[in-house]
């Protein structure tokens, strides 16, 4: 290499050097896009000074105008913005809305604790995802990663409901609307889409919500609000139904219409409904980690909404945030205080039609929630006064007969069928039906069930003290220990009293009913299920358990009144008496079951007559 290239090399170098110290580096295009915005305080009455330090939003990478062209299409102007935070709260609830999306940021339940008495977040950006899909003619645009604009303050609702509306302007006359109501009281906000001018860019395609939510504990015992944790929905034809409740996920494809769906933890819901054309497809999924002990479920609801309401301005609909109370639900949608469980078909009218209003009469006049649950027990024992005492009259009557019974045992020997045929004859000589000892006792069946399903449903009961119970909505464990099978790892103190009343009722029941004839010891029974109900009802709310052992101390106390009141030495006279008047042919007929059974215990002694004098000829042939 000659001098000549040397130098040539050189020049070019300091050339390249040069230019890259000398010329000035361009601005970064929208660098202004990158700060955030912020509000100037304003205070007024009834409304609460403005958290400049809540509504900083954190900056947006911003995008060029070719990606963002790429990605948005036609709403490319509004795919990059500022962030701001606008906090809007009523006495109930407390509700973020951020300018990204213009939509639902965080709701607080400001009237509720989770068990660790922290506030309660129905909902914020770390749980709750979702996306709002528009189907356009360049492909589909999710209006929660766009831009809005509002002039809305936060602040505190009183008296009127209040606006925010969200607007981004894709372009002159052409916008994307979202309009919220929050109301001064109350856990519903209105929710009102508008697409506006944009008949031209949208298709008639529906529109894609999806929202997935990773469900927080809010209550102590995990694997009871894994269980409750589901998704509920109700049909176009008003069909409720629900993802099944349990620790497996499930999957649901609904191809009918859906009124409205909820996202249901144990006490609390988060749900969307459509005011007018239900949504026309709906995909719904619980999921469970078992290993992921910070979420409860994943829930995930995947729904459509009709492209023809909102481009008509038909596009209105609801978001409830707040308590699963029966008492509120009633007017938020139809059906919708069936997200409250109440029972089976065959219970549910009893919760729904009598002990839930009577449950919240009492509250008017109690305050203290277990004085309410003993109140409650005094008015149904009550109620069912009437029938205890024809129950208790119709085990006197069989005291009364006893001897006689147990003489048709000498008589008879082992025949079962035959004791059963004696007795049945000496009951319709005298007058008694032995149903109407069974028939008190199978109607107060249904209450102790309806209660069953009641009880653990209440949030009435949540975080309401009473003794040693913390919280009668869940189980009081008196003592802890470590897990063991059948028992876990608590033992409930409620349920021990409940249990020992069990069987303090079967002991004092045991001495006034006389043996029945059977291959099972019913007496026996009767000490062996409550034990076994010890086991089953450990987990289950206090309230539950300590409704069931008040309801036996009334039970054992009503019992020893009525036995001040009934006279045996009559009862014995009245049954004499209507021997002899049925002796005399002046007796009353049995009738209904009891003379169907009568029938039908003849007709067993008939052919058992016959198969004997059967066998007694075949001998004698022999």
């Amino acid at each position: 290499m000659d001098r000549n290239q040397i130098i040539g090399i050189v020049l070019i170098l300091a050339m390249l050097v040069g230019y890259q110290l000398l010329v000035p580096k361009p601005a970064p295009e929208k660098q202004a896009a990158q700060k955030t915005q912020t509000t100037k305080p304003t205070t007024g009455s009834g409304v609460a000074t403005t958290n400049n330090k809540a509504e900083r939003g954190p900056a947006e990478q911003t995008l060029d105008s070719a990606a963002a062209k790429a990605q948005f299409g036609d709403f490319a102007t509004v795919a990059t913005g500022e962030t701001r935070d606008i906090v809007v709260e009523n006495k109930d609830i407390k509700v973020t809305f951020t300018t990204q999306g213009g939509r639902v940021k965080e709701v607080i339940l400001k009237n509720y604790k989770t068990y660790e008495q922290k506030p309660l977040v129905l909902v914020d950006d770390e749980s709750s995802k979702t996306l709002l899909e528009l189907p356009t003619n360049r492909g589909k645009v999710d209006v929660h990663k766009l831009y809005f604009q509002t002039t809305a303050q936060s602040g505190t609702v009183s008296g009127q409901p209040q606006q925010i509306v969200f607007r981004a302007e894709v372009a002159p006359g052409q916008s994307v609307e979202q309009v919220y109501t929050v109301p001064a009281e109350g856990y519903v906000l209105d929710y009102d889409l508008k697409l506006n001018g944009l008949a031209n860019t949208v298709t008639n395609d529906n529109i894609r919500f999806f929202w997935e939510d990773k469900m927080r504990q809010y209550e102590n015992d995990l694997s009871n609000n894994r269980r409750a944790a589901t998704i509920d929905y109700l049909t176009a034809d008003e069909n409720f139904e629900k993802l099944t409740e349990g620790e497996s996920n499930q999957e649901v494809t609904v191809e009918e219409p859906v009124q409205w769906f909820t996202i249901k933890h144990k006490y609390f819901l988060a749900g969307f409904v459509a005011k007018n054309s239900p949504m026309p497809k709906a995909d719904f999924k619980a999921l469970v980690d078992p290993a992921d002990s910070s979420v409860v479920k994943t829930a995930v609801a995947n729904v459509m909404l009709p492209m023809a309401d909102v481009k008509a301005g038909k596009g209105q609909y609801k978001f409830y945030y707040g308590p699963n109370d029966f008492q509120l639900l009633g007017n938020v949608a139809p059906e919708f205080d069936q997200n409250v469980y109440l029972g089976y078909s065959i219970l549910k009218p009893i919760n729904k039609y009598f002990f839930v209003p009577v449950f919240n009469l009492l509250e008017k006049f109690i305050s203290n929630y277990g004085l309410l649950i003993i109140a409650l027990v005094v008015f149904v024992k009550l109620v069912l006064t009437p029938l205890t005492y024809k129950s208790y009259v119709s085990m006197a009557k069989m005291r009364v007969l006893g001897p006689e019974i147990n003489e048709i045992k000498e008589r008879v020997g082992d025949d079962m069928a035959k004791q059963q045929s004696e007795q049945m004859k000496l009951y319709q000589e005298v007058g008694v039906s032995p149903l109407n000892g069974c028939i008190p006792v199978l109607a107060t069946m249904p209450i102790l069930f309806a209660l069953f399903m009641l009880f653990p449903n209440l949030i009435e009961l949540r975080q309401k003290p009473f003794l040693w119970a913390s919280d009668l909505s869940t189980y009081d464990a008196f003592i802890t220990f470590p897990t063991i099978p059948f028992i876990g790892g608590h033992l409930s103190l409620f349920t021990v009293l409940m249990t020992a009343s069990s069987i303090a009722y079967a002991y004092y029941n045991n001495q006034t009913t006389p043996t029945q004839p059977g291959p099972v010891n019913m007496k026996a029974l009767s000490y062996i299920f409550p034990l076994m109900f010890m086991f089953v009802l450990n987990s289950y709310p206090a309230g539950l358990t300590f409704y069931y052992f008040v309801s036996n101390v009334v039970t054992i106390t009503q019992q020893q009144l009525i036995r001040r009141f009934v006279d045996e030495d009559k009862i014995k006279a009245v049954l004499d008496e209507n021997r002899r008047k049925n002796a005399a042919g002046q007796g009353k007929k049995p009738g209904g079951f009891q003379a169907l059974l009568q029938k039908q215990l003849a007709s067993a002694e008939e052919a058992r007559k016959q198969a004997e004098e059967a066998q007694r000829k075949a001998k004698q042939k022999k």
